[in-house]
């Protein structure tokens, strides 16, 4: 069994159903769901806010390759265009840590970089996780909650939580 920690974005169109495109095609395999986040884009290109969440999934026949391809399918099933690096999308699934059976799944290849090299910096994916997992551990670099206290008390400036807003039914 591999649990995969998928941290979700969206910027265009109706964002919050390209959300849930995730936890409905994860079925049986959703573990937790965070509450989403409306946050500010970064990344130098104008662009409207974001929905942020992040899902846990675990499902015994699917390796590290196969939740990134499922992230891919799911990114093309919602017209996600990549023309512009950081620039806005219908949807954004990224794999941010995987576990299997022996423990942490790490990867150095380009396609597939595991821990997620972008995640220690982003209070985007920090504070969902935290908040779907209070236990989770960022292989590498330690629990979650200190690796977003390190990140400073204005890490999360730009967050607004949206409990209006649910990406399970």
């Amino acid at each position: 069994m591999t649990r995969a920690v998928l941290s979700l974005g969206s910027n265009l169109g109706d964002r919050l159903a390209h959300l849930r495109t995730v936890t409905a095609d994860l079925g049986q395999a959703l573990v937790a769901a965070s509450p989403v986040y409306e946050t500010q884009p970064w990344g130098g290109v104008e662009q409207g806010p974001f929905l942020n969440a992040v899902v846990i999934a675990d499902d015994e026949g699917v390796d590290a390759w196969g939740w990134l391809r499922r992230g891919q399918a799911l990114e093309e099933a919602a017209g996600r265009v990549r023309e512009v690096r950081w620039g806005p999308r219908t949807l954004d699934v990224d794999v941010v840590a995987v576990c299997g059976p022996q423990g942490p799944v790490t990867s150095t290849d380009a396609a597939l970089l595991l821990p997620h090299p972008g995640t220690p910096e982003r209070a985007t994916v920090l504070r969902p996780w935290l908040d779907a997992d209070p236990d989770a551990v960022l292989p590498g670099h330690g629990p979650v909650a200190d690796v977003l206290a390190a990140l400073g008390p204005d890490a999360e400036r730009g967050m607004v939580r949206r409990d209006d807003l649910r990406i399970v039914s």
